[in-house]
């Protein structure tokens, strides 16, 4: 599957917005960046669909332009005005050209979800490979009002309990995207959640 980040060269904070080319053309997330439909314009004519793993404002600035210009479907957990699919532990959504089983990932946000396929894992903010915070696995802060480190940690064990083992592409939220043993990584992010350490010296 041929993936696309294309928030990459933003210059103001947003989350890593991934376009996935293949039998569905997909957007997971729309970020903040200005001009992130031209980026898209750049690899595809059509979107299929956007995707979000949650309405955090990093991951939904652009989402209204990005929807006028390709006239995409809207999968969402919560409830949006332009949603046109709801999305639910469990169901199933093709990125690309991957069928990904929804999860439900709450703790950094009460909609949260991540998407699991053979080989790939979208991970939204529950899970990263790297944040400033931590190198090689973290997972997303938990200090602000609604959020609770103690659902992230059990939405972190789900995500190990629905992924297969031959999971080898991350793409995450924000940080890096990472080729090689998913797992030892998201292992990794739960082990430093389970501390109970503060991520950020303020939390």
């Amino acid at each position: 599957m041929e993936v696309h980040n294309v928030t990459a060269d933003a210059e103001t904070f947003t989350c890593n917005a991934y376009l996935a080319l293949g039998e569905q053309t997909v957007l997971v997330d729309a970020g903040a960046m200005e001009g992130v439909v031209d980026v898209i314009g750049e690899h595809t004519d059509a979107l299929d669909a956007v995707v979000l793993t949650h309405q955090h404002g990093d991951h939904v600035q652009q989402l209204d332009a990005v929807l006028d210009a390709f006239d995409a479907d809207l999968y969402a957990y919560r409830p949006h005005p332009r949603r046109t699919h709801e999305l639910a532990d469990g169901d199933t959504v093709t990125v690309g050209d991957e069928d990904c089983e929804v999860v439900y990932t709450p703790g950094h946000a009460d909609d949260h979800v991540s998407l699991v396929s053979e080989r790939s894992l979208f991970s939204g903010d529950v899970v990263v490979h790297d944040d400033g915070a931590f190198e090689g696995g973290s997972f997303g802060r938990t200090d602000r009002p609604g959020q609770s480190r103690e659902r992230l940690i059990e939405s972190i064990r789900e995500l190990l309990e629905t992924m297969p083992e031959g999971v080898e592409h991350m793409y995450a939220g924000h940080g890096g995207v990472f080729h090689g043993d998913v797992r030892a990584i998201v292992e990794r992010a739960l082990e430093r959640a389970e501390r109970r350490e503060p991520k950020y010296p303020d939390e």
